[in-house]
Protein backbone atom coordinates (compact mmCIF):
# COMPACT_ATOMS: atom_id res chain seq x y z
CA UNK A 1 0.00 0.00 0.00
CA UNK A 2 1.57 3.27 -1.10
CA UNK A 3 1.29 6.57 0.72
CA UNK A 4 1.15 10.05 -0.82
CA UNK A 5 2.56 12.81 1.40
CA UNK A 6 2.54 16.53 0.58
CA UNK A 7 5.22 18.77 2.07
CA UNK A 8 3.55 22.13 2.43
CA UNK A 9 3.81 25.49 4.17
CA UNK A 10 2.97 28.75 2.42
CA UNK A 11 5.90 30.34 4.21
CA UNK A 12 9.05 30.13 2.10
CA UNK A 13 12.48 29.01 3.25
CA UNK A 14 11.29 26.52 5.84
CA UNK A 15 12.91 23.43 4.32
CA UNK A 16 10.17 21.88 2.17
CA UNK A 17 12.39 21.04 -0.80
CA UNK A 18 15.34 20.06 1.39
CA UNK A 19 13.03 17.69 3.23
CA UNK A 20 11.44 16.29 0.05
CA UNK A 21 14.85 15.45 -1.45
CA UNK A 22 16.53 14.13 1.67
CA UNK A 23 13.58 12.27 3.15
CA UNK A 24 13.03 10.58 -0.23
CA UNK A 25 16.70 9.60 -0.49
CA UNK A 26 16.77 8.33 3.10
CA UNK A 27 13.67 6.21 2.50
CA UNK A 28 15.34 4.86 -0.66
CA UNK A 29 18.46 3.97 1.37
CA UNK A 30 16.11 2.09 3.72
CA UNK A 31 14.98 0.08 0.66
CA UNK A 32 11.69 1.86 -0.02
CA UNK A 33 10.75 2.95 -3.54
CA UNK A 34 10.00 6.67 -3.60
CA UNK A 35 8.66 9.14 -6.17
CA UNK A 36 9.14 12.90 -5.74
CA UNK A 37 6.55 15.07 -7.47
CA UNK A 38 8.10 18.51 -7.97
CA UNK A 39 5.07 20.80 -7.75
CA UNK A 40 7.08 24.02 -7.52
CA UNK A 41 7.75 26.05 -10.72
CA UNK A 42 11.23 26.87 -9.40
CA UNK A 43 12.13 23.21 -9.96
CA UNK A 44 14.52 23.11 -7.00
CA UNK A 45 13.74 19.48 -6.18
CA UNK A 46 14.49 18.61 -9.80
CA UNK A 47 17.84 20.42 -9.88
CA UNK A 48 18.65 19.34 -6.33
CA UNK A 49 18.92 15.70 -7.39
CA UNK A 50 20.99 16.38 -10.46
CA UNK A 51 18.70 17.31 -13.37
CA UNK A 52 19.03 20.53 -15.33
CA UNK A 53 15.54 22.05 -15.42
CA UNK A 54 16.41 23.84 -18.69
CA UNK A 55 16.77 20.47 -20.41
CA UNK A 56 13.68 18.78 -19.01
CA UNK A 57 11.62 17.78 -22.05
CA UNK A 58 8.41 16.88 -20.23
CA UNK A 59 7.34 17.78 -16.72
CA UNK A 60 4.43 17.90 -14.30
CA UNK A 61 2.99 20.67 -16.47
CA UNK A 62 2.47 18.29 -19.42
CA UNK A 63 0.80 15.78 -17.10
CA UNK A 64 -1.62 18.35 -15.64
CA UNK A 65 -2.45 20.33 -18.79
CA UNK A 66 -1.88 17.98 -21.74
CA UNK A 67 -2.84 14.71 -20.05
CA UNK A 68 0.55 13.14 -20.67
CA UNK A 69 1.08 9.80 -18.95
CA UNK A 70 3.24 10.42 -15.85
CA UNK A 71 5.05 7.13 -16.45
CA UNK A 72 6.54 8.72 -19.59
CA UNK A 73 7.67 11.82 -17.67
CA UNK A 74 9.31 10.16 -14.64
CA UNK A 75 13.09 10.47 -14.42
CA UNK A 76 15.28 7.96 -12.56
CA UNK A 77 17.77 9.62 -10.23
CA UNK A 78 21.26 8.39 -9.39
CA UNK A 79 19.89 7.28 -6.01
CA UNK A 80 18.53 3.79 -6.55
CA UNK A 81 14.84 3.61 -5.68
CA UNK A 82 14.23 7.37 -5.96
CA UNK A 83 12.48 8.82 -9.05
CA UNK A 84 11.00 12.22 -9.84
CA UNK A 85 8.28 13.86 -11.88
CA UNK A 86 10.24 17.01 -12.70
CA UNK A 87 9.13 20.62 -12.85
CA UNK A 88 10.18 23.80 -14.59
CA UNK A 89 8.99 27.36 -15.07
CA UNK A 90 6.15 26.19 -17.37
CA UNK A 91 4.24 25.22 -14.23
CA UNK A 92 3.66 28.93 -13.50
CA UNK A 93 1.05 29.02 -16.26
CA UNK A 94 -0.66 25.82 -15.18
CA UNK A 95 -2.81 27.47 -12.49
CA UNK A 96 -4.38 29.85 -15.02
CA UNK A 97 -4.91 27.09 -17.59
CA UNK A 98 -6.50 24.81 -14.99
CA UNK A 99 -9.10 27.37 -13.89
CA UNK A 100 -11.67 26.33 -16.49
CA UNK A 101 -10.90 22.61 -16.43
CA UNK A 102 -13.47 20.20 -14.91
CA UNK A 103 -12.63 18.95 -11.40
CA UNK A 104 -9.68 21.33 -11.45
CA UNK A 105 -8.69 20.57 -7.82
CA UNK A 106 -8.37 16.83 -8.55
CA UNK A 107 -6.21 16.86 -11.67
CA UNK A 108 -2.97 16.08 -9.81
CA UNK A 109 -4.67 13.23 -7.95
CA UNK A 110 -5.64 11.69 -11.29
CA UNK A 111 -2.01 11.99 -12.44
CA UNK A 112 -0.51 10.47 -9.28
CA UNK A 113 -3.08 7.66 -9.10
CA UNK A 114 -1.73 6.33 -12.40
CA UNK A 115 1.70 5.58 -10.89
CA UNK A 116 1.36 5.53 -7.10
CA UNK A 117 1.08 1.75 -6.88
CA UNK A 118 4.64 1.49 -8.26
CA UNK A 119 5.99 3.19 -5.13
CA UNK A 120 5.97 2.87 -1.36
CA UNK A 121 5.89 6.66 -0.96
CA UNK A 122 5.04 9.60 -3.18
CA UNK A 123 6.35 12.92 -1.79
CA UNK A 124 4.90 16.12 -3.28
CA UNK A 125 7.15 19.17 -2.93
CA UNK A 126 4.74 22.13 -2.84
CA UNK A 127 5.50 25.75 -3.69
CA UNK A 128 5.35 28.38 -0.92
CA UNK A 129 1.75 29.38 -1.64
CA UNK A 130 -1.80 28.16 -1.17
CA UNK A 131 -2.68 28.42 -4.86
CA UNK A 132 -4.44 25.91 -7.09
CA UNK A 133 -1.37 23.69 -7.56
CA UNK A 134 -0.94 23.37 -3.80
CA UNK A 135 -4.68 22.68 -3.40
CA UNK A 136 -4.26 19.93 -6.01
CA UNK A 137 -1.35 18.49 -4.02
CA UNK A 138 -3.35 18.44 -0.77
CA UNK A 139 -6.33 16.89 -2.54
CA UNK A 140 -4.07 14.17 -3.96
CA UNK A 141 -2.30 13.47 -0.66
CA UNK A 142 -3.08 11.00 2.10
CA UNK A 143 -1.24 13.19 4.60
CA UNK A 144 0.82 16.34 4.97
CA UNK A 145 4.19 17.05 6.56
CA UNK A 146 4.51 20.69 7.64
CA UNK A 147 8.12 21.88 7.99
CA UNK A 148 8.49 24.63 10.62
CA UNK A 149 11.80 26.47 10.93
CA UNK A 150 13.15 27.13 14.42
CA UNK A 151 13.30 30.88 13.88
CA UNK A 152 11.35 34.04 14.66
CA UNK A 153 7.86 34.11 13.09
CA UNK A 154 7.95 30.29 12.92
CA UNK A 155 4.25 29.97 13.73
CA UNK A 156 3.25 32.87 11.49
CA UNK A 157 0.83 31.72 8.82
CA UNK A 158 0.34 28.24 10.28
CA UNK A 159 -3.22 29.14 11.25
CA UNK A 160 -4.06 29.95 7.62
CA UNK A 161 -2.52 26.67 6.46
CA UNK A 162 -4.46 24.68 9.07
CA UNK A 163 -7.70 26.41 8.02
CA UNK A 164 -6.95 25.48 4.40
CA UNK A 165 -6.40 21.86 5.45
CA UNK A 166 -9.77 21.88 7.27
CA UNK A 167 -11.51 23.26 4.17
CA UNK A 168 -9.93 20.57 1.99
CA UNK A 169 -10.92 17.88 4.49
CA UNK A 170 -14.49 19.19 4.38
CA UNK A 171 -14.85 19.63 0.63
CA UNK A 172 -12.23 17.78 -1.39
CA UNK A 173 -10.33 15.16 0.60
CA UNK A 174 -11.92 13.99 3.82
CA UNK A 175 -9.14 11.43 4.36
CA UNK A 176 -6.34 14.02 4.49
CA UNK A 177 -4.37 13.73 7.74
CA UNK A 178 -1.54 15.76 9.23
CA UNK A 179 1.43 13.39 9.23
CA UNK A 180 3.31 15.75 11.49
CA UNK A 181 5.13 19.01 12.05
CA UNK A 182 8.86 18.79 11.29
CA UNK A 183 11.14 21.25 13.08
CA UNK A 184 13.95 22.40 10.78
CA UNK A 185 17.03 24.65 11.02
CA UNK A 186 17.43 23.83 14.71
CA UNK A 187 20.47 25.19 16.56
CA UNK A 188 20.70 23.95 20.14
CA UNK A 189 23.00 26.88 21.04
CA UNK A 190 20.27 29.44 20.36
CA UNK A 191 17.65 30.22 22.98
CA UNK A 192 15.20 31.13 20.21
CA UNK A 193 15.51 27.70 18.58
CA UNK A 194 14.74 26.00 21.88
CA UNK A 195 11.81 28.34 22.52
CA UNK A 196 10.30 27.50 19.11
CA UNK A 197 10.69 23.77 19.77
CA UNK A 198 8.98 24.19 23.14
CA UNK A 199 6.18 26.31 21.66
CA UNK A 200 5.44 23.97 18.73
CA UNK A 201 5.46 20.92 21.02
CA UNK A 202 3.12 22.71 23.45
CA UNK A 203 0.63 23.56 20.67
CA UNK A 204 0.75 20.37 18.62
CA UNK A 205 2.07 17.72 21.06
CA UNK A 206 2.02 14.23 19.51
CA UNK A 207 1.72 15.70 16.01
CA UNK A 208 5.35 16.89 16.15
CA UNK A 209 8.11 14.61 14.85
CA UNK A 210 10.67 13.83 17.54
CA UNK A 211 13.49 14.16 15.01
CA UNK A 212 14.93 17.67 14.78
CA UNK A 213 16.62 18.77 11.55
CA UNK A 214 19.66 20.71 12.70
CA UNK A 215 21.34 23.59 10.93
CA UNK A 216 24.04 21.97 8.86
CA UNK A 217 26.32 23.40 6.15
CA UNK A 218 26.34 20.10 4.29
CA UNK A 219 22.57 20.29 3.75
CA UNK A 220 23.10 23.55 1.91
CA UNK A 221 26.07 22.28 -0.10
CA UNK A 222 24.61 19.01 -1.36
CA UNK A 223 22.05 20.48 -3.86
CA UNK A 224 24.80 22.39 -5.68
CA UNK A 225 26.31 18.97 -6.48
CA UNK A 226 22.92 17.58 -7.51
CA UNK A 227 22.92 15.06 -4.68
CA UNK A 228 20.85 14.31 -1.58
CA UNK A 229 22.94 14.80 1.55
CA UNK A 230 23.07 11.06 2.29
CA UNK A 231 24.85 10.58 -1.05
CA UNK A 232 27.00 13.69 -0.70
CA UNK A 233 28.23 13.07 2.87
CA UNK A 234 26.63 10.16 4.67
CA UNK A 235 28.49 10.95 7.89
CA UNK A 236 27.15 14.51 8.15
CA UNK A 237 24.67 15.64 10.79
CA UNK A 238 22.15 16.44 8.04
CA UNK A 239 22.32 12.91 6.62
CA UNK A 240 21.87 11.37 10.08
CA UNK A 241 18.94 13.69 10.86
CA UNK A 242 17.05 12.72 7.71
CA UNK A 243 17.78 9.01 8.12
CA UNK A 244 16.32 9.28 11.63
CA UNK A 245 13.35 11.18 10.21
CA UNK A 246 12.80 8.42 7.61
CA UNK A 247 12.96 5.75 10.30
CA UNK A 248 10.49 7.68 12.45
CA UNK A 249 8.10 8.00 9.49
CA UNK A 250 8.32 4.26 8.80
CA UNK A 251 7.73 3.42 12.45
CA UNK A 252 4.75 5.78 12.58
CA UNK A 253 3.21 3.98 9.60
CA UNK A 254 4.07 0.47 10.86
CA UNK A 255 6.27 -0.09 7.80
CA UNK A 256 9.44 -1.24 9.50
CA UNK A 257 10.85 -4.02 11.62
CA UNK A 258 13.82 -1.97 12.83
CA UNK A 259 14.98 -3.10 16.28
CA UNK A 260 14.67 -0.52 19.06
CA UNK A 261 18.45 -0.26 19.38
CA UNK A 262 18.65 0.71 15.70
CA UNK A 263 15.91 3.29 15.75
CA UNK A 264 18.19 6.28 15.97
CA UNK A 265 21.55 7.21 14.49
CA UNK A 266 23.60 9.41 16.85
Amino acid sequence: MSKVIALANQKGGVGKTTTAINLAASLAVLEKKVLIVDADPQGNATSGIGFDVRHVKASLYECLIDGQNPADVILNSETQGMDIIPSNIDLVGAEIEMLNMPNREKIMKQVIDKVRDNYDFVLIDCSPSLGLITLNALTAADSIIIPVQCEYFALEGLGKLLNTIKLIQGRLNQDLQIEGFLLTMYDSRLRLSNQVVEEVNKHFQEMVFKTLIQRNVTLGEAPSYGKPVVMYDASSIGAKNYLNMAKELLQKNNMTKIDSNQKKID
